[in-house]
């Protein structure tokens, strides 16, 4: 964050960014949650899947109500999954990561509107194991509307082709290639899409960095989770965990390992 604006206001406003990031936390784990379960995912008051009760206000305070009712409902006392607290949290850090990093910018802007479609992604491929597109059209419409607030928007612009280009279609024909060796699909079309779009954001160089680290990560969560043997295995969470430290810090990375050189 500049530091023009004070400790205050600074404090101030990575508050209101993790606040907002945590309640885009729970909206977006609640539609992601119905539409695991075949329900219309954007209608429909929130409520406890157990008793029916409609949520209240002092129900959905994002991290507090959770805290508060030790993960219960306040009507039945049915036990809630830490994991909406989980993804509350995760979202909010994000949030609240992205406005440090970047501070009040166009480019932030962008940014918070990927980071939710991220999130939002990765719930409904673990649940679902499909990315459906929406989400990424709206990350790519924002890619492009935050072209208008940079100093080079000529140059970002052809960077983040080239990176969708790279990202995409590379990944693209090393799948196709594995197909053929292995008999099989050994990545889902949705997930290449989601590399296209993240090679806006990040272009060539920080765009291989994040998938070095995408497969590292699935690599971890499939031998955490004992699955991907032999089984479908949902690939998007970890390229959207792989997205997070890449658009954070590949500058200084990229920086630092060419000043080896």
């Amino acid at each position: 964050m500049p530091a023009y604006f004070g400790p205050f206001l600074t404090g101030y406003i990575l508050f209101l960014a993790f606040a907002l990031g945590a309640s885009l936390g729970s909206f977006l784990a609640c539609a992601a949650g119905r539409r695991g379960r075949g329900e219309d995912p954007w209608r429909g008051r929130s409520h406890c899947e157990h008793c029916g009760r409609v949520l209240g206000a002092r129900d959905l305070v994002p991290v507090v109500s959770w805290l508060v009712l030790r993960g219960r409902c306040r009507s039945c006392g049915a036990k809630i999954g830490a994991a909406c607290l989980g993804m509350e949290c995760l979202c909010g850090g994000v949030f609240l990561s992205i406005v440090w990093r970047f501070g009040l910018t166009a480019r932030t802007a962008a940014l918070l509107v990927l980071a939710a479609a991220l999130c939002y992604l990765s719930l409904v491929d673990l649940q679902t194991m499909e990315l459906p597109g929406a989400p990424m059209l709206l990350g790519a419409a924002a890619w492009a509307v935050g072209l208008l607030g940079e100093r080079s928007p000529g140059a970002r612009l052809v960077q983040g082709i080239a990176g969708a280009a790279l990202l995409g279609g590379g990944v693209l024909a090393v799948s196709l290639i594995a197909d053929k060796v292995m008999g099989r699909e050994t990545m889902g079309g949705g997930d290449i899409k989601l590399l296209a779009l993240l090679g806006l954001y990040t272009g060539p160089a920080a765009g291989l960095m994040l998938v070095i680290l995408a497969c590292v990560i699935g690599l971890v969560l499939a031998f955490a989770t004992g699955t991907g043997r032999g089984r479908e295995f949902p690939f998007g969470p970890s390229i959207a965990l792989a997205a997070w430290p890449t658009l954070l810090f590949s500058q200084q990375v990229l920086e630092w390992y060419l000043g080896l050189f």
